[in-house]
């Protein structure tokens, strides 16, 4: 389970530093966090201490999988796969693993744990929707944003809600677009 929220003694030994350390920066203003109201203990939240690192070009270590967000692909064509990854790249902390049937997609969930799901219903609509219904099914994808490709009889955005798609994109459809919604999901995880 992620840590929301830190201790400078846990930041000292993520930073390989000494606590003091940590304190300081937290006091300087460089390390953002907020004190426990009737104690000098302070409490630094995920977020802030992923940005801190970042900016001072410190590696993440143990938080760097975390800062990723990780995107599940079932289904779709090696092209949309490449246009998706452009948009998207690798480089700005997005991560894909590629499934090909519903058990491989099972599996990759469990061990990837996606932030995004894009199920291409091409694979078998059926297959496709019991994907859906079993991941909502587990608390740990609750808040998983869950996206349908749909042809144009598929697309029925209504229908598709009950199984657990967040939303679908109907083919052919401008790849740009998922993208950018994914990277709204990415801004809404960071606000949270």
């Amino acid at each position: 389970m992620k840590k929301p929220v830190f201790t400078t003694g846990q930041v000292a030994k993520i930073c390989k530093v000494a606590p003091r350390t940590v304190s300081k920066w937290f006091d300087s203003g460089k390390l953002r966090g907020y004190r426990i109201p009737g104690s000098q203990d302070r409490r630094i939240p995920r977020d802030h201490l992923i940005r801190f690192l970042k900016e001072y070009g410190m590696p993440l270590g143990e938080l760097e999988e975390e800062s990723w967000h990780k995107v599940l692909v079932i289904g779709a064509e090696k092209l949309l796969l490449d246009r998706v990854q452009e948009m998207l790249p690798v480089s700005e902390e997005f991560r894909y693993e590629v499934a090909n049937s519903g058990f491989e997609a099972g599996i990759l969930a469990e061990s990837f744990h996606p932030d995004s799901i894009i199920i291409d219903l091409a694979l078998g609509r059926s297959e496709g929707l019991q994907i859906a219904r079993n991941l909502r099914r587990n608390p740990a994808y609750e808040q998983t944003l869950i996206v349908a490709l749909a042809s144009e009889d598929e697309a029925d955005q209504e229908g598709l809600v009950q199984y657990g798609f967040n939303e679908s994109f109907k083919k052919p459809f401008d790849v740009a677009l998922l993208a950018e919604r994914i990277r709204t999901r990415v801004e809404e995880k960071r606000d949270m």
